[in-house]
């Protein structure tokens, strides 16, 4: 075991030591790449879900299996209790992707209600399953005005609260009533080009992640509390190394 006189805080049992072998996938997953594509909008011409189902059909020729969670009947947070139908629906499709899209319009320069209420719904455990942890996320934005990132840059907090995997990229599409035709389709642009690059790059990520994500979020804090009868030890530890710095302090002063 490694030398841990310098980190006498630590406890040597739980620490792992981070090396280019462990960080190799013990199996690879054959299956395609399952992506949850969320959106924030109960309009009937909703552009944040034609946007998302813009997304969907560009993971899809990628080869992703993809699902699009429709929000509509779904209650607002702590009205009913967590059995609800579209609760549940919505829970398990979190629990069975490897990879999600999240999509919201910018109202009053953040993201709606509606979409924040489908997060609010996931907590960060169920049991000892945690619905978001370590999926990779690509997070979109449209706007009816100027362009503006103030909705992805709050998917983006709520991402990482979700301790997900939120990929560099992202897309925020200006005047999005214009960048549609008459059949739902994008329109040829900066902005659909935009689109392409994110969900390349959310599915290669997919790809590097999943079969390593157990390894990647586990923490040692939480491999600490998982035997909290080593806490005793460590603590002992620690204070025998602080009465040995008091004697030395002492023998110099």
């Amino acid at each position: 075991m490694a030398d841990l006189s310098n980190l006498p805080n630590v406890s040597a049992p739980h620490l792992d030591v981070p090396t280019q072998e462990k960080l190799d996938a013990a199996t690879v997953s054959t299956h395609p790449p399952r992506i949850l594509l969320l959106y924030g909008s109960l309009r009937e011409k909703s552009y944040s879900r034609l946007l998302t189902l813009e997304a969907e059909r560009i993971l899809q020729h990628f080869g992703a299996e993809t699902k699009v969670f429709d929000p509509h009947g779904l209650p607002m947070v702590d009205s009913c209790p967590p059995d609800h139908p579209k609760v549940q629906e919505l829970r398990k499709l979190s629990e069975w992707s490897e990879g999600q899209v999240w999509c919201s319009p910018e109202r009053h320069g953040a993201m709606t209600g509606v979409f924040k209420s489908q997060i609010d719904w996931l907590p960060l455990e169920i049991g000892s399953i945690r619905p978001t942890q370590g999926r990779t996320l690509a997070v979109m934005q449209v706007s009816g005005g100027s362009q503006s990132f103030n909705a992805v840059n709050q998917l983006r907090v709520l991402g990482r609260w979700m301790r997900m995997v939120t990929i560099p990229n992202q897309s925020s599409v200006a005047k999005a009533y214009q960048e549609f035709d008459d059949n739902g389709c994008m329109k040829p642009s900066s902005y659909y080009e935009r689109l392409v690059d994110v969900m390349e790059e959310l599915f290669k990520f997919t790809l590097l992640v999943r079969d390593r994500s157990d390894y990647l979020t586990s923490r040692y804090s939480e491999r600490k509390e998982a035997v909290p009868e080593l806490a005793s030890k460590l603590a002992a530890a620690a204070m025998s190394h602080e009465v040995g710095l008091d004697e030395t302090k002492d023998e110099l002063e």
